[in-house]
């Protein structure tokens, strides 16, 4: 009768699976899973993404279309930051030639044009894709205030509307929290109001 050796299993961060040995297959299911924790969570590692991304460049037979595209969404909602060339540049050619990932990248081409009114056209065409990520819409919205903010001092009403797609009484409310909290000021002209937002 031997004496059973005893394991013990110690519990790794995914950050600390991804800096320790970030080639491992082993590490797959793990990362995927953190995918899926960041959309429910919104929360949005781009480190670990890009590696489960190298992983499936190794492991092409184990790569998820879902988790891609979730990945691709989530870097979309980094802008303005270049998180989602940089993912794309690690998915192979054949598989970004699915529909759903054609239709990510027109929207990141119209994102990167200020086309805000075509993106907000084209998403309203992939809603499975986009509304799969809780936050989309409103990191979209920030983004295109933050162009805007670069692009205006003041902001025509009819602009501001079409880039963040919010029109009405919804569009009254957004305006009245930017002047409540981000410094907005709203100008009355004779014809529209138009907006003026901090430098």
């Amino acid at each position: 009768m031997g004496r059973e050796k005893e394991t013990t299993k110690v519990a790794y961060t995914v950050e600390q699976l991804v800096a320790f040995n970030p080639y491992n297959p082993d590490i797959l299911p793990d990362l995927e899973n953190y995918v899926n924790d960041q959309v429910s969570s919104q929360t949005y590692s781009l480190d670990a993404n890009l590696c489960l991304l190298h992983l499936y460049q190794f492991e092409p037979e184990k790569m998820s279309s879902q988790i891609v595209a979730r990945i691709l969404v989530k870097a979309l909602m980094a802008m303005p930051a270049p998180d989602f060339s940089l993912c794309l540049f690690l998915i192979p050619e054949r598989v970004q030639m699915e529909e759903q990932f054609k239709t990510l990248i027109v929207l990141s081409h119209y994102l990167e044009t200020g086309r805000f009114r075509q993106f907000w056209d084209e998403a309203a065409k992939s809603r499975h894709i986009v509304e799969a990520v809780p936050g989309f819409e409103q990191a979209i919205q920030g983004y295109a205030i933050h162009v805007l903010s670069l692009t205006y001092q003041r902001i025509p009403r009819t602009v501001l509307a079409e880039a963040i797609n919010i029109e009405g009484l919804s569009l009254d409310k957004f305006i009245e929290h930017q002047v409540a909290n981000s410094g907005w000021v709203v100008e009355k002209s004779q014809r529209q109001g138009s907006t003026r937002c901090p430098p």
